[in-house]
């Protein structure tokens, strides 16, 4: 497993935590201060805004689990990587793929999001 593949795991871990409490923790240990997450559905920069998020869309597919749809694809300071958004096992009800860029700290700082699978 490299680096980042275990930064992607951790990353689907926050969007998997339905625990506010613990869900925080993992957000201050994952990502940057000034976190930017943007999507074509959402954009939110700071923790605070990116923990509201998430809960947001934890609210919106209750039940289902973000996974790894395969290895990272990393260079630098950055990676991209394929999720997947379901039940498990099971058919991805979404799938989409994020760029992830790391600060000098290790920390997540910025995150594109793009969307290949979405339901009708």
């Amino acid at each position: 497993m490299s680096d980042f593949d275990s930064v992607v795991e951790r990353y689907l871990g926050v969007w998997n935590d339905t625990d506010p409490g613990t869900r925080r923790k993992r957000i201050d240990d994952l990502f940057a201060d000034d976190v930017r997450y943007v999507d074509p559905m959402a954009a939110a920069t700071g923790r605070d805004a990116l923990d509201a998020l998430i809960g947001a869309v934890q609210q919106q597919f209750p039940g289902l689990t973000f996974s790894p749809g395969g290895p990272a694809d990393a260079h630098h300071d950055q990676a991209r990587f394929t999720w997947h958004l379901g039940a498990v096992p099971g058919e991805p009800l979404v799938v989409g793929f994020d760029v992830a860029e790391l600060d000098a700290d290790g920390r997540i700082r910025r995150v594109l999001g793009f969307l290949d699978k979405v339901p009708a």
